[in-house]
């Protein structure tokens, strides 16, 4: 049983790998001979055109020209590569790497350059605010002092008016009363 069962593994084998490999192009004249098959079958019910068989022929030497034109660009491929010399490839990748390198680190020299003259504006800008905050600072103080010196200059303002009111209202009474003693002394 167990030869059996080989020999049908090896056989769904077989025929799997031949299913699976691609065709092998056929030949031309093998091309023609199918064409001249199809047209006698199809001749049975209708009969071809010229211009079909004309546009077979220009669809088949339209890829046969796609075809060569596609073998020459890899044989001009082929050719370029064998003509390159690498070595001066690499040396000409080697300079241009130094050349970005040295750039680069020019770039970065300039960038730290740049940071610590921002770190710089920022440490003098914020020193000038501090300087102005406590110039504020000491501004409020100075104005609230002068402020509560107004607002006792104001009081004593008021207390004046209320004493010259006082004295201006005792000065007319002693004027009253001279009276009353020179009408009294008479």
């Amino acid at each position: 049983m167990s030869s059996l069962y080989t020999r049908s593994k090896e056989f769904t084998r077989n025929r799997k790998s031949q299913s699976d490999s691609p065709p092998a192009s056929p030949s031309p004249t093998a091309k023609t001979l199918r064409h001249e098959r199809l047209s006698r079958l199809e001749s049975g019910g209708s009969s071809p055109t010229t211009s079909d068989t004309y546009s077979d022929r220009a669809s088949a030497r339209a890829r046969r020209e796609a075809r060569e034109a596609r073998l020459a660009t890899l044989t001009s491929r082929v050719e370029e590569d064998s003509n390159r010399d690498y070595k001066k490839l690499y040396e000409s990748a080697l300079t241009e790497n130094q050349k970005l390198k040295t750039k680069l680190q020019e770039a970065q020299l300039e960038l730290t350059d740049i940071k610590a003259k921002l770190e710089k504006m920022a440490q003098q800008k914020q020193e000038k605010t501090s300087d102005r905050s406590s110039m504020l600072e000491v501004e409020k103080r100075e104005r609230r002092a002068l402020e509560r010196k107004m607002s006792e200059m104001e009081e004593e303002m008021k207390v004046l008016t209320e004493l010259k009111s006082d004295n201006q209202r005792l000065k007319d009474e002693n004027g009253a009363l001279i009276r009353v003693i020179s009408k009294l002394s008479k």
